[in-house]
């Protein structure tokens, strides 16, 4: 998992710190204010500025732990720790809330406390909405740009702190206005504020609660997992995604995806997709992503693919691949190149173990001829003391560059060279040929070119021709 960027870190650390000021000044003011009123919703107010004071200084500490990079420990990183203080957090909301309703019950029901609202009481409570708007969007704006849950929560808090303080300053105002005018029943007005206050801390905890509680739970957020889903399986190479499991911690989630490629492509080519997979799963969800792909068979595979996957999942190499028709059979055939140091009958074992696996490729009868050749695995070196070939390798091009009355493919003959490797003499060079010509006629040309400097130089054991278009 990545690191955090020094200054994501920073102004994350900087917000939080901000709050914890914040909540410091607030309960101050909101302390003093219950001394000089007996308000229950002042109260409720003090209680909630005071678990605001201690949730923020939470969110500093878990801040502090959750920026830190993965270790052997945690290998995930520690981003659940922001989930854990938000969770911590709302417990704390819950507590404060059944205090302040078990206070308005007693002060409904049971015992009458004597309130003495003032202009001083409302002017502070304005200060601290004021102070309460705009820590919450500062909060907001930093916990929705780096996706901190622990800054979320703290805005949330703020953000009932809002509403809440309204709701007081709407029940201290009753309870004034009912002094002044001889409304007794106004009396229970900041009761009822106390309890709106309750409703709302309960409300915003709730919703913090169910949200904290999935990210420790490992749920998936809704609709999250099919968008993911959905752009995994638009992506070049994929054939079907089989699954994608997601989990977050802090700001970051954690993407398990497994999809089906087709069998025949390499193991760079699976790479290249697995990284493409990951980077377009981070332009939706910063993430980790673990991408597994399964070899499958596509719909629709060409026999030959077909033939090329059984070989590769046997480790075997093969080359030369060719099919017919004859008689109602089918006919295949194809060059095996196996380990040059086995043995006949370990190397035929390997052949006829593959020829029944491409035989119950097909419905009809199929027949199966394979050739086996040694794999490369050595350099060689040109034999000691071989006699100089620069004489013959003139030869083989002047003979090449006659042959164009013949072939009306062929334009030249260049870059021959001859060289005699354990004891044979291998002969290359490069034919450049019309540029529109089909691979698959220059390929019946070259065959045939070597076929004839082999009958005019017998000496020579190999010939390899390497075509080339004239622009080139």
């Amino acid at each position: 998992m990545e690191a955090l960027l020094p200054g994501e870190s920073r102004e994350k650390k900087r917000a939080a710190l901000l709050s914890v000021g914040s909540a410091l000044l607030l309960v101050s003011l909101k302390a003093f204010l219950v001394i000089r009123t007996g308000s229950l919703g002042v109260l409720s107010e003090a209680l909630h500025s005071g678990l605001d004071l201690i949730a923020a200084i939470i969110t500093f500490l878990s801040l502090r732990v959750s920026d830190q990079p993965a270790d052997e420990r945690h290998p995930y990183g520690h981003g659940k720790f922001e989930n854990f203080s938000a969770f911590v957090e709302t417990g704390l909301l819950v507590l404060t809330a059944l205090y302040v309703i078990y206070e308005a019950f007693d002060r409904l029901f049971f015992h009458v406390v004597h309130i003495q609202p003032s202009v001083t009481a409302i002017l502070v409570l304005l200060v601290a909405l004021s102070i309460d708007i705009t820590r919450a969007k500062k909060l907001s704006h930093v916990a929705h740009k780096y996706s901190s849950e622990a800054l979320e929560a703290d805005a949330l808090h703020f953000s009932t702190d809002v509403w809440s303080t309204i709701v007081v300053i709407s029940g201290i105002g009753l309870v004034w206005a009912g002094q002044k005018w001889s409304v007794p029943w106004l009396v229970y007005a900041d009761a009822i504020a106390g309890l709106v206050v309750a409703a709302v801390i309960l409300w915003v905890g709730s919703r913090l609660g169910k949200r904290t509680l999935d990210a420790l739970l490992d749920a998936a957020p809704e609709g999250l997992q099919e968008q993911i889903t959905g752009a995994i399986g638009q992506m070049e190479g994929v054939l079907h995604v089989e699954r994608v499991r997601l989990r977050r911690a802090g700001n970051r989630y954690f993407v398990d995806a497994t999809v089906s490629v087709p069998r025949t492509a390499s193991l760079e080519q699976v790479h290249a997709w697995s990284d493409a997979i990951e980077q377009r799963v981070g332009e939706i969800v910063p993430s980790d992503v673990v991408v597994h792909a399964e070899p499958r068979a596509p719909k629709g595979e060409p026999f030959f693919d077909s033939i090329r996957a059984v070989a590769q999942r046997r480790g075997l190499a093969i080359h030369d691949l060719s099919a017919q028709q004859n008689n109602g059979r089918l006919f295949v055939e194809l060059h095996l190149e196996v380990d040059p140091h086995l043995s006949l009958k370990d190397a035929h074992r390997q052949a006829t173990e593959l020829e029944e696996e491409i035989r119950g490729l097909r419905p009809e009868p199929t027949e199966v001829n394979i050739h086996i050749e040694p794999l490369g695995t050595a350099i060689s070196s040109p034999d000691a003391g071989a006699e100089n070939l620069q004489d013959l390798a003139k030869n083989i091009e002047e003979f090449l560059n006659r042959l164009p009355a013949e072939y009306h493919e062929l334009v030249n003959s260049h870059n021959v060279l001859v060289r005699q490797v354990e004891h044979h003499i291998l002969a290359s060079c490069h034919c450049t040929m019309r540029s529109d010509l089909p691979i698959t006629e220059v390929h019946d040309v070259t065959a045939a070119l070597e076929d004839r400097v082999k009958e005019k130089f017998p000496q020579i054991y190999r010939v390899t021709i390497h075509p080339e278009p004239q622009e080139d």
